[in-house]
């Protein structure tokens, strides 16, 4: 009889404690969720705000009791005056060809470049790692006199300008407004934050089996053939993460389209002026005070912002995935 009281009570007390850790796991859970609920609200709030406000008219501005549901939209006249004032489809097509194009020129000559540095041992091969931190480190404000002077007077070694010393004939191309001083520095690896996405590919292929290599090697493979057929196969989730890193930072670009072009600007540029444009051909001034200004201009963001968060939404899941494999921090 006692025996039997004990064991129930040691299985009461056990329950107890079960109960009690499943009380506690679920508070817990509960915390977090909410911690979370909270801090993503606050990351999506300008999103939720742009989206909502793009979507109202002069007319649901002043309807306080109205907020995240306006009682009258204006989202046709909205988004057709943003449009109108972005150029919308002239400065994509200008976007794709300048910046796009690079963004994905850049992710093919960061990773041979990045294959370079993580895999063979060659003499100066420190001191280029380091100028490849600086020019990390180094902000593009600063580099812009040099490039303005390098692309208005484009030479190879200084060849063309020993010759037009020697003959008076000045062989050096102009290659400002045009779409060659976004696409040279993306094809030598040099574009836009360049040093950020070789860094990424040295420290995936630093990571890779050299057995692999090896292998190769054996078979008869070449250092270009190793590369294409087992370096690129295997580092998808770099080339993911490089890809997504150039594109945002291309399509954001708006310091170095407005220096080097003088016209048929992308859309990063167009954007920044919007508020000019919609004062100039509407006869607006875009503030607090004037909502209807506000609804365009927040209209022209959406416009904006669209492209590159339906890229990132489809590849968002891989995108994490990858940055967890190359182990980018902070």
């Amino acid at each position: 009889m006692k025996e039997s009281i004990i064991k129930s009570s040691v299985v009461d007390k056990s329950k107890l404690k079960r109960g009690g850790k499943t009380a506690i796991g679920l508070v817990y859970s509960l915390f977090r969720l909410i911690i979370l609920l909270s801090i993503g609200f606050i990351i999506m709030y300008p999103l939720f705000y742009m989206i909502v406000t793009s979507f109202q008219s002069k007319y649901a501005f002043l309807n306080s009791t109205r907020v995240w549901i306006p009682s009258d939209t204006a989202i046709v006249k909205n988004y057709k005056v943003a449009i109108d004032c972005l150029d919308y489809g002239k400065a994509l097509l200008s976007t794709l060809k300048n910046e796009i194009s690079s963004a994905l020129l850049q992710v093919v000559s960061c990773a041979v470049a990045a294959y370079g540095f993580a895999r063979f041992n060659f003499r100066g091969k420190k001191p280029m790692i380091f100028i490849l931190f600086l020019t990390i480190l180094v902000p593009d404000m600063i580099l812009i006199i040099p490039r303005m002077v390098n692309f208005s007077h484009l030479d190879f070694l200084g060849i063309f300008g020993l010759i037009n010393k020697l003959t008076g004939i000045d062989l050096r191309l102009n290659v400002l407004n045009t779409s060659w001083t976004f696409w040279l520095p993306a094809l030598f690896g040099v574009g836009l934050r360049s040093g950020i996405l070789i860094y990424i590919y040295m420290q995936f292929f630093r990571g890779l089996p050299r057995e692999l290599e090896e292998a190769a090697w054996v078979d008869g493979a070449g250092p270009i053939k190793t590369f294409l057929a087992i370096a690129v196969p295997s580092s998808g989730v770099a080339i993911l993460t490089v890809t997504v890193f150039s594109l945002i930072w291309h399509w954001n670009d708006s310091l170095l389209c407005g220096i080097y072009l003088t016209n048929d600007f992308p859309l990063a540029m167009t954007l920044k002026d919007i508020e000019t444009t919609i004062g100039i051909k509407y006869n607006m001034l875009v503030n607090y005070t004037n909502p209807e200004a506000m609804a365009y201009l927040m209209a022209g963001c959406v416009l904006f912002v669209m492209p590159m968060l339906i890229v990132y939404i489809i590849l968002q899941r891989w995108f994490i995935e990858s940055i967890d494999r190359v182990g980018i921090t902070g």
